[in-house]
């Protein structure tokens, strides 16, 4: 059952109570938190889809979700959606902020009621979308990765049905070399004999052993006929349907190649997404500038906070995670993002200016599966994202 619980969190309560009574006209499941020591228990608590930032002030808005990520164990992995409520004077910079994707979205809404009928619209767009990132079907990006892997698969049924084909073509002409070696030393055998037995004959006299001789001779050649060749011949016709079926194998695969074919024009269009970060905006441009004919999808993000909020919204195929981030240190955050289920998978590239072996140590230890040091060798950065999103 999709997750529809709301959680207003404020620091008047007279504020709460007024946004409460707006949303419990169209949502059920509506709660309020407002008692600063209680945030992070009332977030675990309720595991909200939708939390509604009902601060008067955009820092004290800021101040209670930086608290929340840092703090909560579980709010960095739980799917939801934050919108913020703002003044007219805080529009511009919350428009920025959501943008970057610090929240998800945002209703000009003070003073009290400014635009209060776009609230509820925008809890019905944000429920909407935690329900579709919590169902269980394969991203854009998952079938992408899924079509680039399997590219190869045409290729590889042709080798192997060429190889098939070259098998049993051996095959047939080693049976039929062995039919000439059998047929050569039946014959040879039977002219030593021949000779050997004239020799003996002719000098015994015996027109009796003249007469064996001439038996012999005809049943060699009648074992010939009706065994070895006949069995050489029934072993031959048992290997011809292998063949036709390798033929009809072939023709019969054609309809699915085609569609494979089309499965992968449609993954070309899909580039695979690297999700850069970082909280340098200058390495940003650095690496768009390196990256930018790699043919990849590079999205970036300023801080931990804003990279999970991102994949959240966005699954990537990879990471670029820099060890000195502003909110917390990449080790921890790629802790923090191992832990969630839906991202485990997904490969994690530590960025780094050094090579402490503690770093490295507790780097690896959290997760992460290769490094590349600034400043960056676009060859070296290149064969890592080719080798982890199978590229090449």
């Amino acid at each position: 059952m999709a997750n529809t619980n709301i959680l207003i969190a404020a620091e008047d309560v007279d504020d709460a109570d007024i946004v409460y009574q707006l949303l419990r006209k169209e949502f059920d499941q509506v709660v309020v938190s407002t008692d600063p020591d209680k945030a992070i228990p009332d977030f675990e608590l309720h595991s909200p889809a939708v939390l509604v930032l009902a601060f008067n002030t955009l820092a004290k808005a800021q101040t209670y979700y930086l608290g929340l990520y840092r703090l909560s164990s579980q709010a960095h992995g739980h799917p939801h959606r934050t919108i913020i409520l703002c003044t007219k004077a805080e529009l511009q910079e919350v428009y920025a902020l959501c943008k970057k994707g610090h929240f998800s979205s945002y209703v000009l809404f003070w003073p009290l009621g400014y635009d209060s009928t776009r609230l509820g619209m925008e809890v019905h767009h944000a429920l909407k979308q935690v329900a579709e990132s919590e169902a269980d079907v394969p991203s854009a990006s998952e079938f992408a990765a899924l079509g680039r892997r399997i590219a190869g698969l045409e290729a590889l049924l042709e080798l192997s049905l060429a190889q098939g084909n070259q098998h049993m073509e051996q095959g047939r002409m080693t049976l039929e070399q062995a039919g000439d070696d059998i047929s050569l030393a039946l014959e040879g055998f039977a002219r030593r004999f021949s000779v050997d037995e004239h020799q003996a004959l002719l000098q015994a006299g015996g027109p009796v052993g003249e007469s064996v001789l001439g038996v012999l001779q005809t049943e060699f050649a009648r074992l010939k006929t009706e065994h070895v060749d006949k069995h050489l011949q029934t072993v031959s016709a048992a290997m011809a349907p292998v063949s036709l079926w390798a033929d009809q194998f072939k023709q019969d695969l054609a309809p699915e190649l085609d569609s494979l074919r089309e499965m992968q024009t449609l993954t070309q269009r899909r580039r695979p997404r690297v999700l850069v970060v970082d909280d340098d905006e200058f390495q940003h441009k650095l690496i768009k500038r390196l990256l930018g004919d790699a043919g990849i999808e590079l999205m970036f993000a300023l801080s931990s906070q804003d990279a999970l909020a991102s994949m959240h919204r966005q699954r990537p195929e990879l990471v670029l995670m820099d060890i000195n981030l502003p909110d917390m240190n990449g080790i921890e955050a790629t802790r923090r993002l191992k832990s969630i289920e839906s991202f485990v998978s997904i490969p994690v590239v530590m960025i780094t200016g050094h090579s402490q072996k503690h770093v490295v140590v507790d780097s690896f230890k959290a997760g992460a599966c290769d490094f590349v040091v600034k400043p960056f060798d676009r060859a070296v950065l290149l064969k890592k994202i080719g080798t982890l999103l199978h590229m090449e």
